[in-house]
């Protein structure tokens, strides 16, 4: 059958915001032809599964979040987050750590909700799905630096804030690097899957307006950028699966599909060495050892 709509959602992490409101969530889904059915803003979970529950096409859509959305881990990082700094930490792309003890897991609350109303939470260990409802996890920087049609070859884009002393003149420096960010995305509409943000009222606007330099209304634009990178990851993941895309955090959970990972676009020198098949000693059987990873 095949996946028909592709959904991204860049979530506030905070399930609740601060004390004026949550933050906005970016939120855009795509069809196969790269075209921008819906895209924009929502606030809180609540707002954004109803937005979800709007674009999907029942039985058909796989939803692409960036935020953790299984966080089983009591202390320290996640697997899959360790696994982003060693395989693109060469790009300079490195993800945060979540344990029980973070604060902000508004992922999880959105996974289990869209669970409980009939989505399935898929690892992708097994590859990409054929068709149902279903929600993974993605980073988008991955893909800036995964993808080689965006051509970020030495390292990510420098889109959001540099650190807590960002240098003077950063505001309009990060205003060049998006609008630079934005182009490449247009450039997409010819890729394999392509991504359209022409053919959008709300998305043509990042190719007709200039990135703003004050930070509200740059966080807004960079929320719409990110959701549509991880509509366009789940459309690739789709399209070629692990041919295009690794699975960050392979370990082996106890019911299948239910590991907590992210799907991410790699380049070759980007993955995991391959396994080797060492033969045992006194027997002819034969055991996988997987050999060490590189140092990005």
């Amino acid at each position: 059958m095949g996946m028909q709509r592709f959904i991204g959602v860049d979530l506030a992490w905070a399930p609740t915001g601060t004390r004026i409101g949550p933050h906005e969530t970016g939120v855009a889904v795509i069809d196969g032809t790269g075209t921008v059915i819906d895209c924009g803003w929502t606030r809180g979970v609540e707002d954004t599964l109803a937005w979800i529950a709007e674009a999907a096409v029942d039985g058909s859509t796989l939803a692409f979040v960036d935020a953790p959305l299984v966080v089983d881990n009591p202390t320290g990082q996640r697997p899959c987050e360790r696994e982003v700094g060693r395989r693109y930490g060469r790009w300079k792309v490195s993800a945060n750590s979540t344990n029980r003890n973070s604060r902000h897991q508004a992922g999880v609350l959105l996974r289990e909700r869209l669970q409980a109303s009939g989505w399935t939470y898929h690892d992708g260990l097994d590859g990409p799905p054929a068709d149902g409802l279903v929600l993974s996890e993605c980073y988008p920087y991955t893909t800036l630096v995964g993808a080689a049609e965006l051509g970020y070859d030495q390292e990510r884009p420098r889109y959001k804030r540099p650190g807590r002393r960002p240098p003077q003149g950063w505001r309009s420096a990060r205003a060049r690097v998006c609008d630079e960010l934005i182009a490449r995305l247009a450039g997409l509409a010819e890729a394999d899957p392509p991504l359209r943000p022409a053919s959008h009222p709300v998305s043509r606007q990042l190719l007709t307006e200039p990135s703003p330099e004050r930070d509200a209304p740059y966080k807004h634009r960079e929320d719409l950028v990110d959701a549509l990178l991880c509509a366009w990851t789940a459309a690739l993941w789709s399209r070629h699966g692990l041919a295009r895309c690794q699975v960050l955090g392979e370990e082996v959970p106890e019911r299948p599909g239910t590991a907590p990972t992210i799907i991410a676009p790699a380049r070759p020198e980007q993955r995991r060495e391959p396994i080797a098949v060492q033969p045992l000693s006194g027997n002819s059987r034969l055991t996988e050892r997987r050999t060490p990873a590189r140092t990005p």
